[in-house]
């Protein structure tokens, strides 16, 4: 028997590695930062903003309890330590709330549907004051046309008629707008009751589910910070718009503006929206002070104090209250202004800053969104 000597085994071959270039494609096609994830992140905000654009109508309302939750919590609380549940103390709360709304709809209706009817006789009036300024305009206006019609090739065929379908009337316009409008203000009412009778439900169950006690420590304190800087926020905010139209209120009452309470509400209500709250109260103050008086220097009163009240408001007062914390960068509030403003109409834009706020204390509190927080301060 001849015993063939053993053949050593030949070695396995060494995977290859991958080359400097090769990495780095695989990096950034692979990486936190690489091409798939930037990609898909960007795909998931496009569809997220999508689905707020074409479900406004639901979400709307849903946003609306939510901040007046964090409002109106405080009140509710306080009704609990005087031993008034709080299902009873919400249900008070809500009620105070429809009242006061209600009564100011009611006494102030009377006086801005009179003069919505004199809208058409006062920008009249207003066109004849300020005939003397558009005169330049005017002549600019007859020499384009001239200078249109001498470039009109003679004898230009003519474009056929086309039969226009005829828009909805006014009414019913209204009436589908008011619809919708009651139907969002019930389930904002309801979910707003829920949400203040529920009291520490939600955050009850959030404990319950984390695993560890230092998980549940540190969402208890995120939690309670996070309520108390947005609900602290919104109050301040509020106060400071009350302020102003009080104000409003009371130097109208002195110049002789009627309806004085009037334009201190919509002093008030317009102030949530920076930038283009004050535009429009000083369009308004100043067609109500040409319509209201002859003279030039007493018609710009109105909008020469609002001027004033609106200067102390956003460069003292507002700075002093809230401080540089809860400061967000001009710049992303005139994109955020713009943005929910496109997204959801005038609602989107007064709940532009106070969205843009309650993203900033929830990023400062949450270490890993602290670069967003940063960002969004000024």
């Amino acid at each position: 028997m001849v015993i063939q000597p053993l053949r050593e085994a030949a070695p396995e071959p060494e995977p290859e590695r991958p080359t400097p270039d090769v990495r780095k494609l695989r990096d950034l096609l692979q990486g936190p930062f690489g091409i798939r994830n930037v990609a898909l992140t960007g795909l998931f905000i496009l569809a997220a903003f999508y689905t707020l654009y074409f479900t406004r109508s639901f979400f709307l309302p849903i946003v609306l309890a939510l901040l007046l939750s964090l409002l109106l919590t405080p009140p509710v609380r306080l009704l609990r330590r005087l031993r008034i549940p709080e299902p009873l103390g919400a249900g008070l709360i809500m009620l105070a709330l429809l009242g006061g709304v209600g009564f100011g709809i009611y006494e102030l209706s009377g006086p801005a549907y009179e003069w919505m009817q004199k809208a058409p006789q006062s920008l009249r009036k207003v066109e004849l004051k300020l005939r003397d300024l558009k005169r330049p305009v005017q002549t600019l206006g007859r020499a384009t046309e001239q200078v249109e019609k001498m470039a009109n090739v003679a004898g230009a065929p003519k474009t056929p008629a086309v039969t226009v379908k005829a828009a909805p009337s006014l009414g019913q316009r209204l009436l589908s707008g008011t619809t919708e409008l009651v139907a969002q203000a019930a389930v904002m009412l309801t979910l707003l009751y829920f949400l203040l009778a529920s009291g520490d439900l939600f955050l009850r169950k959030l404990i319950k589910v984390l695993p560890s006690l230092s998980d549940k420590r540190r969402a208890v304190e995120i939690a309670r910070q996070v309520e108390s800087d947005i609900s602290a926020y919104l109050w301040t905010v509020t106060t400071i718009n009350i302020g102003l139209g009080v104000g409003v209120t009371v130097a109208m009452w002195l110049i002789g503006l009627p309806n004085p309470v009037l334009w201190g509400v919509m002093a008030t209500l317009t102030n949530y929206i920076p930038y283009l709250g004050a535009m429009i109260c000083y369009v308004v103050f100043g067609m109500v002070g040409f319509l209201t008086f002859d003279d030039l220097t007493h018609s710009l009163l109105p909008m020469g104090a609002f001027f004033l009240l609106n200067l102390l408001e956003a460069y003292i007062f507002t700075p002093m209250v809230l401080g540089r914390r809860l400061t967000l960068n001009p710049v992303v509030i005139f994109l955020g202004l713009t943005f929910w403003g496109w997204l959801w109409g005038i609602t989107g834009a007064i709940l532009a800053v106070p969205i843009m706020v309650v993203l900033k204390i929830f990023c400062d509190h949450i270490e890993p969104l602290a670069p967003i927080g940063e960002f969004l301060g000024d």
